[in-house]
């Protein structure tokens, strides 16, 4: 792929990238994470491009943000738990260029302020993750606690909304971006026991859908991934008898791997995926086939 060219909305970036934003106080200690990145990685060039990633101090959004760094990209990583996200950081820095913003992602004004000392750290924003997310109760849709239910829609769905709209304004102006947001299979088939969080990645979906359509005349490529679970930290919210039907239900035998999902997004967020917009990407190991 062209390396860097003017007026595509790449930039410089060095000691600005390393810059801390403090939005929110740190919540609960978690697993301490590795900074190694994966082996025999296909070639990506993301070199020069600027890029946020929400959840991105464990988990899912840890892999992507290792894959990207070891694309060539800097990468601002967002999270709510100060603690983790510092911890993180430091151990991310030492592959390239990195900038961190402890930020509540369900608060559209802290949103919009985490976007903005962002773009002046990297120098500008060409690519967005929306990742983080939540799983909440398992229980029956009428037994669901309404306080759960909107906490999940708030930060499955709300919160990928709000990083949209702080940031799609400057993909606009640069006249290039890309932006994955990570649903679930459970937006297209609908999990029982979870209907908030079926319900929200399927508003993923949708509003995937519909931003790339109002965007699609511009170098902008909005796309979502709906995959099967990963065995990460949110099966710690989820009962053993969710996670085994989860389980049953995957062709596949077994759950996605974290550093499976970062090789899908890695692609979707380079200067080679120039035509697709508006789409889903499947990744649920033979579980859905559309």
């Amino acid at each position: 792929m062209a390396g860097r060219r003017a007026g595509d909305g790449r930039g410089a970036f060095g000691d600005r990238a390393q810059v801390v934003v403090a939005s929110q106080a740190a919540g609960s200690r978690r697993a301490s994470p590795t900074a190694e990145a994966p082996s025999d990685l296909n070639s990506i060039d993301l070199s020069g491009r600027r890029a946020v990633v929400t959840g991105a101090a464990e988990g899912i959004g840890l892999a992507i943000a290792r894959r990207l760094l070891a694309s060539g990209a800097a990468v601002s990583l967002w999270d709510r738990e100060a603690a983790l996200l510092e911890e993180t950081h430091a151990k991310l820095s030492a592959m390239g260029a990195t900038h961190r913003v402890c930020v509540e992602l369900t608060d559209a004004e802290a949103v919009a302020r985490a976007a903005e000392e962002t773009a002046e750290a990297l120098g500008g924003i060409d690519i967005l993750v929306n990742n983080a997310g939540i799983a909440g109760p398992t229980v029956p849709s009428w037994e669901y606690p309404l306080d759960e239910w909107r906490r999940v829609v708030d930060v499955d769905l709300n919160a990928v909304y709000y990083g949209c709209r702080a940031i799609v304004p400057r993909m606009l102006a640069q006249n290039y971006g890309r932006i994955v947001s990570v649903a679930s299979i459970a937006g297209k088939e609908g999990n029982p026991n979870a209907a908030a969080y079926s319900a929200a990645k399927a508003g993923v979906i949708a509003l995937t859908k519909s931003i790339a359509k109002e965007t699609a005349d511009r170098n902008v490529a909005i796309n979502c991934i709906t995959p099967a679970a990963a065995r990460t930290r949110i099966f710690e919210q989820i009962s053993q008898q969710q996670i085994d039907y989860m389980l049953s239900r995957i062709p596949r035998g077994r759950f996605v791997k974290v550093e499976e999902i970062a090789a899908m997004v890695a692609w979707l967020v380079s200067e080679e995926n120039s035509f697709t917009t508006g789409a889903a990407f499947d990744i649920s190991g033979g579980r859905a086939t559309y």
